[in-house]
């Protein structure tokens, strides 16, 4: 009979990273503590010449590590690629995936940690990769994975309220955050400002981070610039010389204290050990017309009293 862990560094686990536990740790803290799992996801892509190509991962860590040291949740490795937009590629410094490669990346990676019993998913990603992460997490759940995917700065929508200018790319914004959580990786004496072209009027697409109004359009829904390998001077997006590290930090326990009541939420309205969707088909979407609900779900899925 295999030995059993007793001592740990955490609350039945020895870190919040589930690759630096063994398997029998992440399975019995998913079965007797908590059943989240947090997948952060960035990308290596270039951010000028005062930032590094790893930023995006690096933000998603961040902000990650903190949500999981206050829930409880468990966090997943973070595979470091992600996927473009299509002004990305060919951009020297950047390294991207194509969409179904992620799409296949992401699928497999919850439903690895879903053989470990982790029953709640939830995507905090740091870069604009939505062309990937929706179409995953619906397919997820045509399994009967519960799974949510968000974008961080879209989730804080901080409309300029602590930033002077909407979230764009190595910018204020991107900038701020770095000085606050990587500081050692950013050099703002190479900050400058940069710009890129728009094809339509700033009028009809929302910023990353706004707040939308009428007649506005998410700024994936179309093929709205020109690719940066042509058009941008010097790889930034906005004005990173107005980043400071009081603004990383608003902006980044802003948004640690809206994913920390999300999961605070979920745990106490779906206790552990109970899949929201109350069902498994991971025969996918031949299967998605004959699933049955388990033992905490009725008949039509309404969790059971």
């Amino acid at each position: 009979m295999a030995k059993k862990q007793t001592e740990f560094k955490l609350n039945k686990r020895d870190s919040v990273w589930y690759h630096e536990n063994s398997a029998p740790v992440v399975c019995n803290y998913a079965k007797e503590v908590c059943d989240i799992a947090i997948l952060p996801i960035g990308a290596i892509e270039q951010h000028a010449g005062h930032a590094p190509t790893g930023m995006d991962t690096f933000n998603a860590l961040g902000i990650a590590e903190k949500v999981a040291a206050k829930t409880g949740a468990m966090l997943l490795p973070s595979p470091m690629y992600g996927s473009h937009p299509h002004h990305h590629w060919g951009m020297p410094g950047t390294i991207p995936l194509t969409y179904e490669t992620h799409i296949g990346l992401l699928t497999d990676i919850i439903r690895g940690a879903a053989v470990a019993g982790y029953n709640k998913f939830i995507i905090i990603s740091a870069h604009g990769q939505v062309s990937s992460t929706i179409v995953a997490t619906h397919k997820l759940g045509i399994e009967g994975l519960f799974t949510i995917s968000s974008t961080w700065y879209d989730f804080l929508r901080d409309n300029k309220d602590v930033l002077e200018d909407y979230m764009w790319h190595a910018d204020e914004a991107e900038t701020s955050v770095g000085l606050y959580l990587y500081p050692q990786w950013i050099k703002m004496d190479l900050a400058e400002a940069g710009y890129g072209t728009a094809l339509i009027d700033s009028k009809w697409k929302i910023a990353p981070g706004q707040s939308a109004k009428p007649g506005m359009l998410y700024h994936f829904e179309g093929t709205f610039g020109l690719p940066e390998k042509d058009d941008l001077d010097n790889g930034t997006i906005g004005d990173p010389t107005k980043a400071t590290v009081e603004k990383g930090e608003a902006c980044i326990e802003r948004v640690v204290g809206y994913y920390n009541g999300l999961i605070e939420e979920l745990k106490e309205k779906f206790p552990c050990g109970i899949n929201p969707l109350g069902f498994r088909n991971p025969a996918g979407y031949s299967g998605s017309a004959n699933f049955e609900y388990d033992k905490d779900h009725d008949s039509k899925g309404q969790l059971k009293k």
